[in-house]
């Protein structure tokens, strides 16, 4: 090499060393290669990057403290053994610069995603909606990851052996599309991240999930996700569900490093979840030590003392010779036997355990306020608690979300009344969510209506929607319930 090749190498390699960032840095490495060897076209390829075509190309590698971080490509001319060595020469020199910036991308990467963990931490802590909050661990992981999409799959029931996309970001069109999706625990990678409780990396993602969802009208976008990273949400032994990003073709694929970040942000997303769990935990305990002691008082006090003046008045129209006093008495007394019974029945209901059936569906209707502006009426009739077995449970709380879910972004509503009744004979449930927003007509979003009816077949059972424009919408949901009772 003469003495004007070293000193274009040298002023190669000095501004390599003023670029600012990694993807600064790899541009001038590119283009300082091109301009050593007289290539027309060079690029820098980061280690897992989409590949392109070798045939003709000088392909030189970026090795940065002993591991591979990339490599040189140079096309367009017929390349010779000096060309191969000027870049081989140029890339030892600005390993330091590249190196150096690489850490400090790391750096900065860390405290980005610690930074997310501050921020769902305080947002759970603080009391936040629990989908809200699963919208902010989602809505974070994406920034701070660049990534195109992501989402939270939850187990929909006790056996975790299928799971659900509870929410996706961005939000839109195809996060409501995907929204509610569920994917087995087998076979998958969302799967697999939940029961081994160890993150799945996944190259051409979009492929996977058109394969997997083949009978479901997917977004265009999904088809284009390619790398991607399923991290669990895990505390201690416990799964509680599993984070997925996804990045666009072409994009930077994750690393490794990356990778470790998503996890710990992961754990302590979940660590949180656990926490904010335990206070809700407590809070519902004081409910229910409140609710305990309305009931005692309500027995001890209200109904012993209706139940005396019901007597006395009983025993005063005895006394009396007027036929019409005597007649109104008669009726007081009635309407004292009927306000004694009913109560007694609110009495039974504060007494009921508090983690059943009626009291979740009630907590669910509840948590929904948040979307909706406003909190449900909430109805039941039968034997809800009794009757209704918890395989069929996961598939009612399924439709009463995507249920509220559709009346929260759709309809404008104002008031929402949901009904759950069991009939006499414990053989039917029957679902009804009824809002007064601005009705349907012809439905817009038939993957959600299809999901209904779905559930609505697993049990032999039928689901309908009507409405009409301006007068409000009813999903009429209702099941056949398996077991002696059903017989």
């Amino acid at each position: 090499m003469n003495d004007h090749g070293a000193q274009r190498l040298l002023d190669a390699v000095i501004s390599i060393a003023h670029g600012s960032g990694v993807p600064e840095i790899l541009h001038r490495v590119a283009a300082a290669a091109c301009a050593l060897t007289g290539a027309p076209e060079g690029v820098v390829l980061r280690t897992g990057a989409a590949p392109t075509s070798a045939d003709g190309a000088l392909v030189v590698p970026i090795d940065v403290r002993g591991e591979r971080f990339g490599e040189v490509r140079l096309t367009g001319k017929e390349f010779t053994e000096a060309d191969a060595g000027l870049v081989r020469t140029l890339l030892t020199a600005a390993a330091g610069s590249i190196g150096n910036a690489a850490l400090y991308e790391q750096a900065e990467q860390r405290e980005r995603w610690l930074r997310a963990s501050h921020d769902v931490t305080s947002a759970l802590l603080s009391g936040e909606d629990p989908e809200a909050t699963l919208r902010l661990i989602a809505g974070r992981a994406c920034q701070v990851a660049g990534a195109t999409a992501g989402g939270i799959a939850r187990p929909t029931d006790e056996t975790a052996a299928v799971l659900e996309f509870a929410v996706v970001e961005p939000p839109g069109p195809d996060a409501d599309r995907l929204t509610g999706l569920t994917v087995p625990a087998e076979g998958t990678a969302t799967g697999m991240a939940f029961t081994s409780g160890e993150p799945v990396v996944v190259r051409r993602y979009g492929d996977h999930v058109t394969v997997q969802q083949s009978g479901v009208d997917l977004p265009p976008v999904v088809g284009d996700l390619d790398s991607a990273v399923a991290v669990p949400l895990r505390v201690g032994g416990e799964s509680l569900g599993v984070l997925v990003v996804a990045k666009l073709r072409d994009e930077v694929p994750f690393t490794d490093v990356e990778v470790r970040l998503a996890l710990t942000f992961g754990a302590h997303a979940a660590l949180a979840m656990e926490f904010a769990r335990a206070e809700q935990d407590r809070q519902r305990l004081a409910v229910l030590e409140d609710r305990d002691r309305i009931a005692r008082d309500l027995h001890d006090l209200v109904v012993q003392r209706l139940f005396a003046i019901a007597l006395g008045l009983e025993s005063t129209g005895l006394l009396l010779d007027e036929p019409r006093v005597a007649e109104r008495l008669r009726r007081f007394v009635d309407d004292l036997d009927a306000t004694i019974t009913e109560v007694r029945n609110s009495i039974f209901a504060l007494q009921q355990p508090a983690e059943g059936l009626r009291a979740r569906i009630a907590r669910a209707c509840a948590e929904a306020a948040s979307s909706l502006g406003f909190e449900p009426h909430v109805g039941f009739a039968g034997a809800v608690d009794a009757a209704v077995p918890p395989a069929v449970e996961a598939d009612l709380f399924a439709t009463l979300r995507e249920a509220l879910s559709n009346v929260a972004r759709h309809s404008g509503a104002t008031k929402v009344s949901v009904t759950v009744a069991v009939d006499g004979q414990g053989s039917e449930l029957r679902l009804t969510v009824a809002d007064n927003g601005t009705g349907i007509g012809e439905p817009v979003r038939r993957s959600g209506l299809a999901n209904l009816a779905a559930r609505a077949a697993r049990w032999h059972g039928t689901s309908a929607v009507h409405g009409e424009p301006g007068r409000g919408t009813t999903v009429d949901w209702a099941i056949r319930l398996p077991g002696e009772r059903a017989k």
